[in-house]
């Protein structure tokens, strides 16, 4: 599958964005998750979703101010962001896997190119 993340863009610190990941082809059949890498940084996860949307899994520290969805009808997931920081400046990251969250974030086996965000203080 292919994916591809848009949304990014400048925004201010309190703002709200919403990204999204289109994927190419039976995009239900994968876990989609989302990731981001700051500048100077390793990546980090956000968080992921299962296959039919039901479930949602959180890093601890991305818990309250994001969230993730999926429409399979659209081919798409989404990463909701609230109350954006400057320290939320990152290239942000979706992928997708055949198998479950957990072994999506191991190593996913489809990534798309990433949508900057940059949050201004």
């Amino acid at each position: 599958v292919q994916l591809q993340a848009s949304g990014g863009g400048l925004v201010q610190t309190g703002d709200s964005l919403r990204l999204s990941c289109i994927g190419s082809q039976s995009f239900s059949t994968f876990a989609v998750g989302w990731f981001r890498q700051a500048p100077g940084k390793d990546r980090e996860i956000i968080g992921g979703i299962i296959k039919g949307g039901g479930s949602t899994y959180y890093a601890d520290s991305m818990k309250g101010r994001f969230a993730i969805s999926r429409d399979n009808a659209k081919n798409t997931a989404y990463l909701q962001m609230n109350n954006l920081k400057p320290e939320d400046t990152a290239v942000y990251y979706c992928a997708a896997d055949r198998g479950t969250i957990a072994t999506m974030l191991r190593g996913a086996d489809y990534w798309g190119q990433g949508t900057l965000v940059t949050v201004s203080s």
